[in-house]
């Protein structure tokens, strides 16, 4: 069976929150993906190649890159991958995507559920380039909460909030709109209200980096 796209080596597979795992792949040559663009990852579990598209959570790709992948378990691929060892091979496309960041100012990265991938890549380059950073997260059962901690640790602004309380995510955007660029990352409903909540806060939704999932 052939499967299209460029092959890469899975270095290692761990998990970093509920249903949640890392997926580190080595990086192939003259891939160059920054913080906030996304990879057509290809595999043939049960014979049949499965595609999906999944958004970079590691700040660099510098010998290996990230991708953060929520685990259904009446998925396709998902659960497949999640049981993978180490040293299998997988199939990428990309990188995609015209939301970036380029280590180049101050951000304010806003995620709800699989969006903590992007948004803790984003938050780490900066704090990595000398920049601020802050996070502003809505999830019932956190992921990547290590490197969260981390993060705060080293001087960045992270709040929480539970995937029903809209309203601490919208204090933290009007608190912080005006701390970095703003990007948000996430499903429709997500995004849709973080756009309301820079608008009631004065700012301009069209200013920010803003990435649906569907």
């Amino acid at each position: 069976m052939e499967i299209t796209g460029t092959p890469v080596t899975v270095e290692s597979v761990r998990d970093v929150g509920p249903s949640t795992i890392a997926l580190e792949l080595e990086t192939p040559a003259a891939f160059d993906a920054l913080p906030g663009q996304f990879v057509l990852l290809r595999a043939a579990p049960e014979d049949e190649v499965i595609e999906r598209h999944y958004t970079l959570s590691s700040p660099s790709t510098e010998g290996t890159f990230e991708l953060t992948v929520g685990v259904d378990p009446d998925g396709e691929l998902s659960p497949w991958l999640a049981e993978l060892d180490g040293g299998e091979t997988v199939h990428v496309d990309g990188p995609f995507g015209q939301i970036t960041y380029e280590r180049d100012r101050d951000v304010v990265a806003v995620a709800g559920g699989p969006g903590v991938g992007p948004a803790v890549s984003i938050a780490e380059a900066a704090h990595d380039a000398g920049h601020e950073a802050v996070v502003v997260y809505q999830d019932d059962d956190p992921a990547h909460e290590q490197r969260l901690e981390t993060l705060e640790d080293e001087g960045a602004t992270v709040v929480l909030a539970d995937e029903n309380d809209d309203g601490t995510i919208a204090d933290a955007i009007e608190t912080h709109l005006k701390d970095g660029q703003c990007y948000a990352f996430g499903f429709e409903a997500f995004v849709t209200a973080v756009s309301d909540a820079i608008e009631d806060a004065g700012g301009d939704p069209d200013d920010a980096l803003i990435e649906n999932f569907g």
